[in-house]
């Protein structure tokens, strides 16, 4: 049996032709979210984990060109799955993560405990936003699977 790609349902392009309402929306919560001054190396990892965990080809190819040029480190990038076992990241970007991964993934909970370890490392306006992105890149990850988009081309 040969394994051939995916077949799009929906380009990314017509998603935001056919949903211009939308489309708008999650942009400009993302245009939000980048003028919280939270550091975009920490919101691209948070965005390339989720998608890794949503398997979700079209964000992660997207988030991995925008990390590269944002500056985050080839190290993380190569070593985000198994972040917990890697001492590339920082104790920010640490709490980040398991925030990202509590809020991803449906068996898990966002524990008090880990909300207590979140807010050493984040502002409370801070948490707010890392929260918010978080839920936008599950929402992209969802829409983007959902409508098979193509991955764009590696940067």
């Amino acid at each position: 049996m040969a394994i051939t790609p995916p077949t799009p349902r929906l380009e990314r392009a017509a998603f935001a032709q056919l949903a211009p309402d939308a489309n708008a929306a999650l942009i400009a919560l993302s245009k939000a979210i980048d003028a919280s001054g939270l550091e975009k190396t920490l919101t691209e990892l948070v965005k390339l984990r989720a998608s890794q965990i949503n398997g979700c080809a079209f964000c992660l190819q997207f988030h991995l060109n925008v990390a590269r040029g944002a500056g985050v480190g080839l190290a993380q990038q190569d070593q985000l799955a198994a972040w917990q076992d890697s001492s590339v990241f920082t104790a920010r970007e640490r709490a980040a993560l398991a925030w990202t991964e509590a809020l991803t993934r449906k068996d898990q909970g966002a524990e008090d405990a880990l909300y207590a370890q979140v807010r050493e490392q984040f502002s409370e306006s801070e948490v707010a936003f890392l929260t918010a992105a978080v839920g936008l890149i599950n929402a992209w990850n969802r829409i983007a699977v959902g409508l098979k988009f193509t991955p764009p081309g590696a940067q």
